[in-house]
């Protein structure tokens, strides 16, 4: 069993950075964040497998960066250059699987309560 609890989320301009934190209890070798925006479908963010091999979002390519630190459990997901259209709760997810580049929700199977993000004009 994993558990996932997500924390630096919150209100900021645009143009400014955040940094979301993923702490994880369990095992598995694919972790990913997502994103969703009232009114629309979840979205995957980016991934990083065990092997630190690392997927992206076109929409969020050289803006956002995961990375992890496998000997504290934790994930992170750099955001920078924050615009409006960011604005979502953001979800850490962990599965095992082989398909960890997808980035698709229907390959994890644990799930965070979210964090939410919010950016101002």
């Amino acid at each position: 069993q994993v558990q996932l609890v997500e924390s630096g989320g919150g209100s900021v301009q645009a143009g400014r950075s955040l940094r979301l934190a993923c702490a994880k209890s369990g095992y598995s070798n694919c972790m990913a964040w997502f994103r969703q925006s009232p009114g629309k479908e979840r979205e995957g963010v980016a991934s990083i497998s065990s092997s630190a091999r690392t997927s992206y979002a076109d929409s969020v390519k050289g803006l956002f960066t995961i990375s992890q630190d496998s000997a504290r459990n934790m994930v992170y997901l750099q955001m920078n250059s924050l615009s409006p259209e960011d604005t979502a709760m953001y979800y850490c997810a962990a599965t095992w699987g082989k398909y960890c580049d997808r980035v698709d929700q229907d390959d994890f199977t644990y799930w965070g309560q979210g964090t939410q993000v919010t950016v101002s004009s």
